[in-house]
């Protein structure tokens, strides 16, 4: 199996012993995006909304680094710490992709995330 590290300065670099994406084959699997301004290294925790599209905007860059955007993607995982803020999320996620095409996709909710962020998403995305 031959596997493609996909690194993107355009997304925050990782902050453990992970890559952003590894492409294998035409399937590429990205880790987790938290809300981490990859210009500033700072995190973008405004409100939830800012936060999601951070996220969103961290992913669009890794799925662009592979040739690919977010019509190329095919499942989702959305941890987050408090489901109350599910309505929101699910709205900025959302614009992100077309409702007739939109990806599988699980939502759970989770006790912590790294760095104390509210959302973290991972995608798996065919060409």
């Amino acid at each position: 199996m031959k596997k493609t590290i996909i690194t993107t300065a355009n997304a925050p670099a990782p902050i453990g012993p992970y890559n952003q994406a590894i492409l294998s084959g035409n399937t590429l699997y990205t880790s987790g995006q938290i809300a981490i301004n990859p210009k500033t290294s700072e995190l973008v925790l405004d409100d939830i909304e800012t936060e999601t599209h951070q996220v969103m905007k961290n992913m669009e860059a890794v799925l662009k680094a592979s040739d690919m955007t977010f019509d190329n993607v095919v499942k989702t995982s959305i941890f987050i710490t408090d489901m109350n803020d599910f309505g929101k999320i699910n709205q900025v996620y959302g614009s992100y992709f077309d409702d007739d095409y939109a990806p599988a996709r699980e939502t759970v909710q989770v006790v912590q995330l790294p760095k104390n962020v509210h959302v973290e998403i991972s995608m798996i995305a065919v060409k």
